[in-house]
């Protein structure tokens, strides 16, 4: 169970959150829980101690819908009065059919919805606690890192996706919110902003890049503005879910003088034209090419994060070259490949020319195998280099961190021999071994 920041009050009521899902919906989990301390509800570490549980669920994937059956089945189990909300809500039939014992079911990012259900089945205190609830509000990751929603929902298509049916259209949020929420969080003692949707670089087109000041300085809710008010709080600020429309080239002059992390996490999903017009992608591999191409020119410290399907309905053997050849010449530093799957709802089901279990299995590994000599390689050019390295958990044995060049949990890390440092810490090391995704590295004092 996912837990958050308790109270040793027996007289509040108290809610049990598990929390399922990506980033975005950690954050959604994380203003539920700001908004039930705000109310007086004390948040329960375990099941026995709950009067009821919220399970926040995931949708997309079928194991991910499975993960999210079993786990409010756990819920009901262990506690019996449970409330549902996330993805997989906005299929409540899915869930009645195999829990008719839930007492509520809500859709994403609810917010409203999730706090009617919790004051129908267990009213809130009559004193709330506001002056309790931080300004950052209520967070699930560590107190040096944070991730920021900037919009919700999707206007992209994509054939093998049930996102824009699950969390509806793009919806941005207004500039000058997001920039005094990093703001917030920046001075609560974080030193990372992870920025995340669904997409990223379409920040604000569905609000015509309305205006709005912060800091005294009128701002366009757009992907440029965004960047250049986040390069404005002297903390790392790292990029998710940018699709490489032409208009991201506006970032990477903040990239090179370090108001930007040199660092996107780019959702290619391919690279073959056959397979991304199946996919319905909104991308031109060639121009898409030329641009990574420019970029790297610019800020020759880039490294580039994606995630790759295999498999997909149709590819062939020469869509896979394709994929594999073009993986090697755009060097993606760090990857995530999945094996297709069909997903409930996603039109790719219907596509003829499945590919065989067996072939998806072994074009993974084919695709793991060449992912491995592009981060090894990255690796080894890191060696003898002095980097700059944020610091995420110190035990007995040392400390490990990150670099730049990776994200929290989905990329590599950084291990220093170096008891002394805490967690948040900053510093300067040197790069001793690379391995894969990992470096080994001693402080420069």
């Amino acid at each position: 169970m996912t837990t958050a920041p308790t109270s040793t009050s027996i007289s509040q009521p108290k809610v049990g959150i598990v929390s399922l899902g990506c980033p975005k919906a950690l954050v959604d989990s994380e203003r539920i829980i700001t908004r039930l301390r705000a109310e007086g509800y004390a948040i329960a570490p375990d099941y026995q101690g709950a009067d009821l549980v919220l399970v926040n669920t995931c949708g997309f994937l079928d194991s991910a819908r499975d993960e999210s059956l079993q786990a409010i089945g756990e819920a009901l189990n262990e506690n019996g009065k449970v409330i549902v909300t996330g993805c997989l809500g906005a299929e409540a039939s899915v869930i009645t059919d195999r829990h008719p014992g839930v007492l509520a079911v809500t859709g994403p990012h609810q917010y409203e919805q999730v706090m009617d259900a919790v004051h129908t089945h267990l009213p809130a205190p009559d004193h709330p606690f506001v002056s309790l609830v931080p300004e950052s509000g209520y967070r699930l990751t560590p107190r040096h890192y944070a991730y920021l929603k900037i919009s919700e929902g999707c206007n992209n298509r994509c054939s093998f996706c049930i996102i824009p049916g699950l969390r509806g259209d793009l919806v941005s949020r207004r500039i000058d919110a997001v920039l005094r929420e990093a703001e917030q969080l920046v001075k609560a003692g974080v030193k990372e902003l992870l920025v995340i949707s669904q997409d990223t670089s379409a920040y604000g087109l569905d609000v015509k890049y309305a205006p709005y000041k912060w800091r005294d300085k009128e701002r366009q809710t757009r992907f440029k503005d965004l960047c250049e008010g986040l390069g404005e709080l002297g903390v790392w600020t790292r990029l998710h879910y940018v699709y490489p429309y032409p208009h991201v080239d506006d970032v990477m002059p903040m990239m090179a003088d370090g108001r930007i992390l040199p660092y996107l996490d780019i959702p290619f999903q391919h690279s073959s034209p056959n397979v991304l017009k199946a996919m319905r992608r909104p991308a031109n591999i060639d121009k898409t090419a030329d641009r990574i191409a420019k970029w790297r020119r610019e800020v020759p410290d880039l490294v580039l994060r994606s995630s790759f399907i295999v498999g997909f309905p149709g590819e062939t053997e020469e869509d896979f070259q394709h994929l594999l050849g073009w993986l090697k010449e755009a060097k993606i530093q760090r990857a995530g490949c999945f094996k297709y799957e069909n997903v409930t709802g996603a039109p790719s089901a219907a596509l003829p020319n499945h590919v065989p279990e067996e072939v998806k299995e072994e074009r993974w590994h084919r695709f793991m195998a060449v992912q491995a000599e592009i981060a090894d390689a990255y690796a080894q050019e890191q060696v003898g280099k002095t980097i700059d390295v944020i610091i995420d958990e110190v035990d007995e044995d040392g400390a490990t961190g990150r670099s730049k060049a990776d994200a929290p949990e989905i990329d590599g890390s950084v291990f220093i021999d170096d008891i002394t440092l805490k967690p948040g810490d900053l510093v300067k090391a040197k790069v001793v071994e690379g391995e894969g995704v990992d470096l080994w590295a001693e402080t420069v004092r």
